[in-house]
């Protein structure tokens, strides 16, 4: 028996440990809600997959786009360059997206070209004069890797990012292997879809706000609807995801970005963008964005935050260093689905009119028929049923490519 204790006492020292050694800075915090789930229990991101893939590219040229969430979880999330160094293989360079290859930079600030310290691997930006890698930047490559954890929204960014990839492999022959992650929104469908003349490097393709799908799922369903230049196809390659369904909650181990810190808001993240395209502070500057929002004005309510300017999250917060007054939703449940709710509260709030929106709103929204019927008084349940035809369509084309249940 004193045996039995002394190697519990064991096990439980060392998976604390275990746990310890993840970077407090960039680990997803705990959630602030209890909806009684916990992550699914054993699920498998496509990086961990090594059996499916290893022998795929052991003597192939490889290229990858990837960032800070690029981890191996079964092995205390060493990164994938790194594990891929490890194990031999020709990785030629890195293709890094907004937010840069640690996730460090800003919303919207530019990522340079560079070379990572640690591995001496060039770093190629696709978030900076660039979007898309050029056939110079592809001529030595055989397989391009993409790894890069989404939630599962049209306006996150990597998901174009994801697309412009596509459309360069396709165009130079290369083939792009898709590392599956799950989708923390995946659980839903809902929103405007976005229609034509309103595309964007935040909305690129013609699928609702929150469209439930990995993007090894919306990889295939980008190639099956024709939606790259001139209609070419990509090669691509998903390494699924084991043990995991849409309907599965799940608590990504580390940020997806440095304003989503923690799951409480990945699940506002829908609801809560559209302050971008208004001068409603969404706690950016704070350590809780995307959790609160507010305006320099006590008529919006009754808590409050100022945003200040915090490197590695937002150095040009909006409404810098104004005492905010708004709402705090750091308690909303993790069941929370996409709402227009804080959007028309605010705005009745505000009493501005069109003033209250600015001109990144539409591109955010896919069009302005959400601007106009929020100016119009339209009510939540009026807007909804403006967009249910578009979701009807959309939902019919999303089942054919599905790789989950």
């Amino acid at each position: 028996m004193k045996h039995l204790k002394l190697i519990l006492i064991l096990a439980f020292l060392f998976g604390n440990l275990t746990y310890c050694k993840q970077s407090a800075e960039n680990r997803a915090a705990a959630p602030t809600a209890d909806t009684g789930e916990g992550p699914v229990a054993g699920a498998i991101p496509g990086a961990d997959r090594a059996d499916l893939y290893m022998s795929k590219i052991a003597d192939k040229r490889i290229a990858l786009a990837v960032n800070q969430t690029s981890v191996l979880t079964q092995k205390e999330n060493q990164h994938l360059v790194d594990f891929l160094l490890e194990e031999g293989i020709d990785v030629k360079k890195v293709f890094v997206p907004e937010h840069g290859f640690r996730g460090d930079a800003d919303a919207g600030e530019k990522v340079e070209n560079q070379v990572d310290p640690k591995t001496g691997l060039p770093l190629v930006s696709l978030y900076g004069d660039f979007k898309k890698p050029s056939a110079s930047a592809l001529a030595d490559v055989d397989v391009v890797i993409f790894d890069i954890q989404d939630v599962g929204v049209r306006f996150y960014t990597f998901i174009s990012t994801l697309h412009y990839l596509m459309e360069a492999c396709a165009e130079q022959g290369k083939e792009l292997m898709i590392m599956d992650r799950p989708n923390p929104n995946g659980d839903y469908v809902d929103g405007p879809v976005l229609q034509p003349g309103f595309e964007s490097f935040v909305g690129m393709h013609p699928i609702p706000v929150v469209h439930g799908l990995t993007v090894g799922e919306l990889a295939k369903m980008i190639n099956g609807e024709g939606w790259l230049k001139n209609g070419v196809q990509a090669t691509i390659d998903v390494i699924p995801v084991d043990n995991w369904s849409h309907a599965d909650h799940y608590s990504l181990p580390i940020k997806p970005s440095p304003n989503l810190p923690n799951d409480v808001s990945i699940r506002l993240y829908p609801s809560l963008c559209f302050f971008e395209g208004t001068n409603v502070s969404l706690g950016r500057g704070t350590l809780f964005p995307f959790q609160v929002y507010g305006f320099p004005d006590p008529k919006f309510g009754d808590f409050t935050f100022t945003p200040v300017s915090i490197d590695g999250m937002s150095r040009n917060p909006p409404q810098e260093n104004k005492l905010c007054y708004g709402k705090d939703l750091r308690n909303e449940p993790l069941t929370h689905q996409f709402t227009l709710t804080h959007l028309l509260d605010a705005f009745r709030i505000a009493d501005s009119g069109p003033a209250f929106f600015n001109n990144f709103f539409d591109k955010l929204a896919g069009s302005d028929q959400l601007r106009k019927a929020i100016i119009n008084g339209d009510n939540e349940t009026e807007i909804r049923e403006s967009w249910q035809a578009g979701l009807e369509t959309y939902m019919a084309k999303r089942t054919k490519y599905l790789i989950y249940d």
